[in-house]
C-alpha cells in the first residue's frame, strides 16, 4: 500500500485556522475598536448638544433675571406712585377743610369772645383769646363740642386778669378737627 504523507495537508489546514483566527481576532478588535470610537463620539456628541442647551438656559435664566429685577423696580415704581396718588388725594380731600375750620371758628364764637392766636398741628387746633368771662369760655368749648367740623375740645388755660373798668379771661383750649377724609362721616362729604 502506498503511503500518503498527511502531514502537510494538516500544517496547512492548522496554518489556514490560525490565520482565520488572527483575522478574526484582528476583525473583532477593530471591530470593538470602531464601535468604542463612535460610542465615544456619539457621547460627544450629546454632551455637546447638551452643552449648547446649557448655554441657551443660562443666556435665558439671565434674561429672565433681568426682567424679574425690571418687573420688581416696577412694582416698587408703582408703590411709590400709588404713595403719591394717596398723598395727592388727600390733599385734594383736605383742602376745604382749613376754610371749614375758620367758618367754623367764626360761627361757634360767642358775644365777648376774642380770639388772639390760632395753631394748627396735624389735626389739634390751639385757640388762645380773651374772653370777658369765663363763662363765655365755657359757652366757646360747648359750641365747638356741638361743631360738625371741630370735636373734643379741651382746656389748657384760663387766666382772669383785671384790666381796666372789668375782669378779662385770658384763655388756651384745644380741639381735633373732623377731617373730610374720614369715611365715617358722610355729612361732611357733601
Amino acid at each position: 500500500m502506498p503511503r500518503i504523507n498527511l502531514l502537510p495537508w494538516r500544517e496547512e489546514l492548522r496554518q489556514k485556522r490560525k490565520k482565520d483566527f488572527v483575522t478574526a481576532v484582528f476583525g473583532a478588535v477593530l471591530m470593538g475598536g470602531l464601535l468604542a470610537y463612535g460610542y465615544k463620539l456619539t457621547v460627544q456628541s450629546w454632551t455637546s448638544a447638551q452643552n449648547t442647551r446649557n448655554q441657551i438656559l443660562t443666556r435665558e435664566i439671565a434674561e429672565l433675571d433681568q426682567q424679574i429685577e425690571e418687573i420688581d423696580g416696577l412694582e416698587n415704581q408703582k408703590e411709590r406712585l400709588i404713595a403719591r396718588m394717596q398723598i395727592i388725594d388727600q390733599l385734594q380731600r383736605s383742602r376745604p377743610e382749613v376754610v371749614h375750620l375758620f367758618d367754623e371758628l367764626v360761627s361757634t364764637l360767642p358775644e365777648g369772645v376774642f380770639l388772639t392766636e390760632v395753631k394748627q398741628n396735624n389735626a389739634r387746633v390751639e385757640i388762645a383769646g380773651s374772653a370777658q368771662s369765663s363763662t363765655r369760655v365755657s359757652a366757646l368749648m360747648r359750641n365747638i363740642d356741638a361743631s360738625e367740623w371741630l370735636k373734643n375740645p379741651g382746656l389748657d388755660v384760663v387766666e382772669t386778669t383785671e384790666s381796666g373798668p372789668g375782669r378779662n379771661a385770658q384763655f388756651q383750649i384745644f380741639a381735633e378737627q373732623v377731617s373730610t377724609a374720614d369715611d365715617s362721616n358722610p355729612e361732611l362729604t357733601q
